[in-house]
Protein backbone atom coordinates (compact mmCIF):
# COMPACT_ATOMS: atom_id res chain seq x y z
CA UNK A 1 0.00 0.00 0.00
CA UNK A 2 1.21 3.41 -0.99
CA UNK A 3 2.24 6.07 1.87
CA UNK A 4 -0.64 8.15 0.08
CA UNK A 5 -3.22 5.26 0.56
CA UNK A 6 -2.42 4.86 4.24
CA UNK A 7 -2.96 8.28 4.63
CA UNK A 8 -6.92 8.29 3.18
CA UNK A 9 -7.34 4.73 4.94
CA UNK A 10 -6.73 6.98 7.81
CA UNK A 11 -8.91 9.75 7.25
CA UNK A 12 -11.82 6.74 6.44
CA UNK A 13 -11.58 5.44 9.67
CA UNK A 14 -11.55 8.13 11.60
CA UNK A 15 -14.87 9.43 9.51
CA UNK A 16 -16.67 6.01 9.95
CA UNK A 17 -16.25 5.74 13.80
CA UNK A 18 -17.63 9.62 13.76
CA UNK A 19 -20.34 10.10 12.22
CA UNK A 20 -22.46 11.26 14.61
CA UNK A 21 -20.14 14.46 14.74
CA UNK A 22 -17.18 15.74 16.66
CA UNK A 23 -13.63 14.17 17.02
CA UNK A 24 -14.49 10.19 17.87
CA UNK A 25 -13.65 9.67 21.46
CA UNK A 26 -13.10 5.76 21.51
CA UNK A 27 -10.38 6.11 19.01
CA UNK A 28 -7.38 4.80 21.23
CA UNK A 29 -4.47 6.83 18.77
CA UNK A 30 -4.39 9.93 16.97
CA UNK A 31 -2.52 8.18 14.18
CA UNK A 32 -6.21 7.01 13.39
CA UNK A 33 -7.27 10.81 13.12
CA UNK A 34 -6.29 13.00 9.99
CA UNK A 35 -4.88 16.98 10.87
CA UNK A 36 -7.80 17.80 8.85
CA UNK A 37 -10.78 16.47 11.28
CA UNK A 38 -8.64 17.77 13.84
CA UNK A 39 -8.47 21.23 12.69
CA UNK A 40 -12.42 21.13 12.01
CA UNK A 41 -13.13 20.03 15.63
CA UNK A 42 -11.14 23.22 17.06
CA UNK A 43 -12.58 25.22 14.57
CA UNK A 44 -15.92 23.92 16.09
CA UNK A 45 -14.88 24.52 19.55
CA UNK A 46 -12.72 27.93 19.18
CA UNK A 47 -9.82 26.51 20.08
CA UNK A 48 -5.91 27.48 18.19
CA UNK A 49 -3.47 25.46 16.85
CA UNK A 50 -0.41 26.99 16.82
CA UNK A 51 1.60 26.06 13.87
CA UNK A 52 5.70 26.80 15.19
CA UNK A 53 8.01 27.40 11.93
CA UNK A 54 11.27 25.46 12.08
CA UNK A 55 14.16 27.33 10.45
CA UNK A 56 16.90 25.42 12.34
CA UNK A 57 16.46 21.85 12.70
CA UNK A 58 17.13 21.47 17.02
CA UNK A 59 14.13 23.91 17.33
CA UNK A 60 12.16 20.92 16.88
CA UNK A 61 12.89 18.81 20.14
CA UNK A 62 12.01 21.39 22.67
CA UNK A 63 8.75 22.18 20.82
CA UNK A 64 7.44 18.69 20.46
CA UNK A 65 8.39 18.14 24.20
CA UNK A 66 6.41 21.26 25.17
CA UNK A 67 3.17 20.43 23.57
CA UNK A 68 3.68 16.89 25.11
CA UNK A 69 4.59 17.95 28.53
CA UNK A 70 1.59 20.44 28.41
CA UNK A 71 -1.28 18.14 26.64
CA UNK A 72 -1.56 20.68 23.68
CA UNK A 73 -2.31 20.22 20.06
CA UNK A 74 0.44 21.68 17.53
CA UNK A 75 1.73 21.75 14.71
CA UNK A 76 5.68 22.08 13.41
CA UNK A 77 6.04 23.77 10.09
CA UNK A 78 8.64 24.62 7.75
CA UNK A 79 7.93 27.39 4.87
CA UNK A 80 10.45 27.64 1.69
CA UNK A 81 12.09 30.58 3.39
CA UNK A 82 13.39 28.65 6.34
CA UNK A 83 15.29 26.55 4.16
CA UNK A 84 16.48 28.92 1.56
CA UNK A 85 17.32 31.87 3.34
CA UNK A 86 17.91 29.94 7.06
CA UNK A 87 18.84 26.84 7.88
CA UNK A 88 16.28 24.34 7.83
CA UNK A 89 18.49 22.51 5.65
CA UNK A 90 15.88 20.78 3.17
CA UNK A 91 12.24 19.75 3.61
CA UNK A 92 12.83 15.94 3.78
CA UNK A 93 16.15 16.77 6.57
CA UNK A 94 12.75 18.79 8.58
CA UNK A 95 11.06 15.86 8.14
CA UNK A 96 13.86 12.89 9.42
CA UNK A 97 14.48 15.59 12.26
CA UNK A 98 10.59 15.81 12.89
CA UNK A 99 10.41 12.10 12.77
CA UNK A 100 12.74 11.67 15.51
CA UNK A 101 10.77 13.30 18.20
CA UNK A 102 7.26 13.81 16.58
CA UNK A 103 4.11 12.21 19.10
CA UNK A 104 1.45 12.34 16.61
CA UNK A 105 -0.77 12.50 19.92
CA UNK A 106 0.34 16.02 20.08
CA UNK A 107 1.55 17.53 16.72
CA UNK A 108 1.80 16.81 13.13
CA UNK A 109 3.80 18.03 10.59
CA UNK A 110 2.80 21.10 7.99
CA UNK A 111 4.83 22.22 5.03
CA UNK A 112 4.25 25.97 5.07
CA UNK A 113 4.39 28.90 2.51
CA UNK A 114 5.13 27.82 -1.16
CA UNK A 115 4.79 30.50 -3.11
CA UNK A 116 4.44 31.04 -6.49
CA UNK A 117 5.94 34.36 -6.52
CA UNK A 118 8.35 34.44 -3.85
CA UNK A 119 9.16 37.44 -2.34
CA UNK A 120 12.04 38.71 -4.39
CA UNK A 121 9.38 38.55 -7.44
CA UNK A 122 10.64 35.40 -8.71
CA UNK A 123 9.00 32.29 -10.13
CA UNK A 124 9.00 29.69 -7.75
CA UNK A 125 8.50 25.15 -9.03
CA UNK A 126 6.11 25.42 -6.37
CA UNK A 127 4.19 22.30 -7.83
CA UNK A 128 7.78 19.98 -7.22
CA UNK A 129 8.08 21.53 -3.90
CA UNK A 130 4.76 20.35 -3.28
CA UNK A 131 4.98 16.89 -4.72
CA UNK A 132 8.27 16.79 -2.50
CA UNK A 133 6.42 17.13 0.87
CA UNK A 134 3.62 14.81 -0.35
CA UNK A 135 6.59 12.13 -0.84
CA UNK A 136 7.63 12.94 2.59
CA UNK A 137 4.61 12.68 3.91
CA UNK A 138 3.83 15.42 5.36
CA UNK A 139 0.62 16.00 6.97
CA UNK A 140 -0.74 18.85 5.23
CA UNK A 141 0.04 21.47 2.94
CA UNK A 142 -0.18 25.18 1.49
CA UNK A 143 0.45 27.12 -1.44
CA UNK A 144 1.08 30.96 -1.49
CA UNK A 145 -0.49 32.30 -4.63
CA UNK A 146 -1.21 35.29 -2.78
CA UNK A 147 1.02 37.83 -5.47
CA UNK A 148 -0.95 36.19 -8.43
CA UNK A 149 -4.49 37.57 -9.59
CA UNK A 150 -7.61 36.27 -8.12
CA UNK A 151 -8.22 34.09 -11.30
CA UNK A 152 -4.31 32.69 -11.83
CA UNK A 153 -4.45 32.36 -7.67
CA UNK A 154 -8.09 30.04 -8.21
CA UNK A 155 -5.95 27.85 -10.59
CA UNK A 156 -2.79 27.55 -9.04
CA UNK A 157 -5.23 26.50 -5.55
CA UNK A 158 -6.84 24.19 -7.33
CA UNK A 159 -4.38 21.97 -9.25
CA UNK A 160 -2.50 22.00 -5.35
CA UNK A 161 -5.97 20.23 -3.97
CA UNK A 162 -6.34 18.00 -6.85
CA UNK A 163 -2.77 16.83 -6.21
CA UNK A 164 -3.05 16.81 -1.87
CA UNK A 165 -6.30 15.46 -1.85
CA UNK A 166 -5.31 12.31 -3.69
CA UNK A 167 -3.01 11.73 -1.13
CA UNK A 168 -5.43 12.28 1.82
CA UNK A 169 -3.98 15.65 2.53
CA UNK A 170 -5.50 19.21 3.53
CA UNK A 171 -4.55 22.02 1.74
CA UNK A 172 -4.32 25.91 3.34
CA UNK A 173 -4.01 28.64 0.35
CA UNK A 174 -3.48 32.86 0.95
CA UNK A 175 -5.87 35.33 -0.41
CA UNK A 176 -4.99 38.71 0.29
CA UNK A 177 -1.55 40.25 1.20
CA UNK A 178 -0.12 39.54 4.67
CA UNK A 179 3.06 42.30 3.92
CA UNK A 180 6.46 41.53 5.70
CA UNK A 181 8.99 39.64 3.97
CA UNK A 182 9.47 41.65 0.80
CA UNK A 183 12.69 43.68 0.45
CA UNK A 184 12.98 47.44 2.18
CA UNK A 185 10.46 48.82 5.14
CA UNK A 186 7.27 48.56 5.45
CA UNK A 187 4.89 51.66 4.77
CA UNK A 188 3.57 52.63 8.64
CA UNK A 189 1.87 50.08 10.30
CA UNK A 190 -1.43 52.72 11.46
CA UNK A 191 -1.49 53.32 8.06
CA UNK A 192 -1.43 50.08 6.49
CA UNK A 193 -4.45 49.16 8.73
CA UNK A 194 -6.18 52.11 8.32
CA UNK A 195 -6.33 51.75 4.54
CA UNK A 196 -7.15 47.98 4.94
CA UNK A 197 -3.96 47.49 2.03
CA UNK A 198 -4.17 44.09 1.54
CA UNK A 199 -6.97 42.68 3.13
CA UNK A 200 -8.48 39.38 2.27
CA UNK A 201 -11.91 40.42 0.33
CA UNK A 202 -14.53 38.48 1.36
CA UNK A 203 -16.31 38.49 -1.97
CA UNK A 204 -13.31 36.88 -3.07
CA UNK A 205 -12.70 34.47 0.04
CA UNK A 206 -16.21 33.06 -1.10
CA UNK A 207 -15.54 32.58 -4.33
CA UNK A 208 -11.91 31.44 -4.16
CA UNK A 209 -12.62 28.80 -1.65
CA UNK A 210 -15.92 27.60 -3.29
CA UNK A 211 -13.84 27.33 -6.58
CA UNK A 212 -10.77 25.61 -4.99
CA UNK A 213 -12.12 23.24 -2.52
CA UNK A 214 -9.22 24.72 -0.26
CA UNK A 215 -9.45 23.21 3.32
CA UNK A 216 -7.88 26.07 5.35
CA UNK A 217 -7.60 29.70 4.08
CA UNK A 218 -4.82 32.33 5.03
CA UNK A 219 -6.44 35.83 5.80
CA UNK A 220 -5.19 39.78 5.76
CA UNK A 221 -6.79 41.68 8.24
CA UNK A 222 -4.03 43.46 9.79
CA UNK A 223 -1.56 40.89 10.72
CA UNK A 224 1.99 41.52 9.15
CA UNK A 225 4.90 38.73 9.00
CA UNK A 226 8.44 39.16 10.69
CA UNK A 227 10.98 40.82 8.36
CA UNK A 228 13.33 37.41 6.91
CA UNK A 229 16.22 39.74 5.54
CA UNK A 230 17.94 42.59 6.00
CA UNK A 231 19.08 44.32 9.96
CA UNK A 232 15.39 44.01 10.27
CA UNK A 233 14.87 40.35 11.23
CA UNK A 234 16.88 41.10 13.89
CA UNK A 235 14.72 43.74 15.59
CA UNK A 236 11.74 43.44 17.55
CA UNK A 237 8.79 43.23 15.26
CA UNK A 238 5.73 45.63 15.12
CA UNK A 239 2.83 44.99 17.33
CA UNK A 240 -0.04 44.51 15.12
CA UNK A 241 -3.79 44.45 15.25
CA UNK A 242 -6.47 42.38 13.94
CA UNK A 243 -9.72 43.81 12.19
CA UNK A 244 -12.35 42.03 13.97
CA UNK A 245 -15.52 42.70 12.28
CA UNK A 246 -13.66 41.78 8.70
CA UNK A 247 -12.42 38.60 10.10
CA UNK A 248 -16.40 37.77 11.76
CA UNK A 249 -17.26 38.82 8.02
CA UNK A 250 -14.89 36.46 6.15
CA UNK A 251 -15.63 33.55 8.53
CA UNK A 252 -19.31 33.61 7.53
CA UNK A 253 -18.67 33.97 4.25
CA UNK A 254 -16.34 30.90 3.56
CA UNK A 255 -17.14 28.33 6.86
CA UNK A 256 -13.70 26.90 7.10
CA UNK A 257 -10.93 27.15 9.35
CA UNK A 258 -8.87 30.37 9.43
CA UNK A 259 -5.38 30.91 9.60
CA UNK A 260 -3.45 33.84 10.87
CA UNK A 261 0.24 34.24 9.54
CA UNK A 262 2.67 36.38 11.27
CA UNK A 263 1.61 35.40 14.79
CA UNK A 264 4.24 36.77 16.73
CA UNK A 265 3.41 40.15 17.94
CA UNK A 266 0.03 40.48 17.75
CA UNK A 267 -1.77 41.95 20.48
CA UNK A 268 -3.22 39.52 23.11
CA UNK A 269 -6.94 40.57 23.38
CA UNK A 270 -6.43 40.77 19.35
CA UNK A 271 -5.72 37.38 19.25
CA UNK A 272 -7.91 35.86 21.54
CA UNK A 273 -10.49 37.81 20.00
CA UNK A 274 -9.72 36.09 16.43
CA UNK A 275 -10.05 32.49 17.86
CA UNK A 276 -13.87 33.38 18.87
CA UNK A 277 -14.52 34.68 15.01
CA UNK A 278 -12.87 31.98 12.94
CA UNK A 279 -8.80 31.84 13.56
CA UNK A 280 -8.05 28.12 13.86
CA UNK A 281 -4.04 28.22 12.86
CA UNK A 282 -1.52 30.73 14.14
CA UNK A 283 1.65 31.03 13.05
CA UNK A 284 4.41 31.72 14.85
CA UNK A 285 7.94 31.91 13.67
CA UNK A 286 9.79 35.38 14.45
CA UNK A 287 9.85 34.76 18.49
CA UNK A 288 10.99 31.52 18.24
CA UNK A 289 13.53 32.45 15.50
CA UNK A 290 15.04 35.73 17.44
CA UNK A 291 15.12 33.27 20.72
CA UNK A 292 17.19 30.53 19.52
CA UNK A 293 19.28 32.62 17.49
CA UNK A 294 20.41 34.47 20.39
CA UNK A 295 21.96 31.44 22.04
CA UNK A 296 22.61 29.81 18.87
CA UNK A 297 26.26 29.13 19.71
CA UNK A 298 25.44 26.78 22.70
CA UNK A 299 22.25 24.39 21.58
CA UNK A 300 21.22 23.34 25.01
CA UNK A 301 20.60 27.12 25.93
CA UNK A 302 18.84 27.87 22.84
CA UNK A 303 16.66 24.96 22.90
CA UNK A 304 15.84 25.62 26.42
CA UNK A 305 15.13 29.41 25.05
CA UNK A 306 12.48 27.81 22.69
CA UNK A 307 11.11 25.57 24.97
CA UNK A 308 10.53 28.74 27.38
CA UNK A 309 8.82 30.62 24.69
CA UNK A 310 6.44 27.75 24.07
CA UNK A 311 5.30 27.17 27.15
CA UNK A 312 4.67 30.83 27.59
CA UNK A 313 2.67 30.63 24.22
CA UNK A 314 0.44 27.54 25.34
CA UNK A 315 -0.17 28.71 28.86
CA UNK A 316 0.10 32.30 29.15
CA UNK A 317 -0.74 33.79 25.55
CA UNK A 318 -3.03 31.79 23.76
CA UNK A 319 -4.74 29.70 27.05
CA UNK A 320 -4.31 26.26 25.81
CA UNK A 321 -2.90 24.08 27.83
CA UNK A 322 -4.42 20.80 27.97
CA UNK A 323 -5.96 21.37 24.40
CA UNK A 324 -5.53 17.67 23.18
CA UNK A 325 -7.79 16.41 25.78
CA UNK A 326 -10.48 19.18 24.93
CA UNK A 327 -10.11 18.29 21.72
CA UNK A 328 -10.94 14.77 22.49
CA UNK A 329 -8.21 13.23 20.06
CA UNK A 330 -6.93 10.66 22.46
CA UNK A 331 -9.14 8.01 23.47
Amino acid sequence: MSSGSKRIGRERLFCQSSAGGGIATESKSLERVGIGRIMEEAYHQHIVIPAFNVPYLPMIKPIVDTLRGFDCFGLVEVARPDVEKFEAGSFKKVADEFNKYADRNFTRLHQDHIPVIDEDWQEVDWRSLIQEALNLNYDSVMVDGSRLSLKENIKVARTVVDMAHAEGVPVEAELGAVLGHEKGPLPPYEELFSSGRGFTRVDEAKKFVEETKIDWLSVAIGNIHGAIVGVAKDKKKISAKLNIDHLRKLSEAVGIPLVLHGGSGVKQESVLSAIQNGITKINVGTVLRQAYEKNKGDIHLARDTVRKEVEYLIKDYYYIQGSATRLNIRG
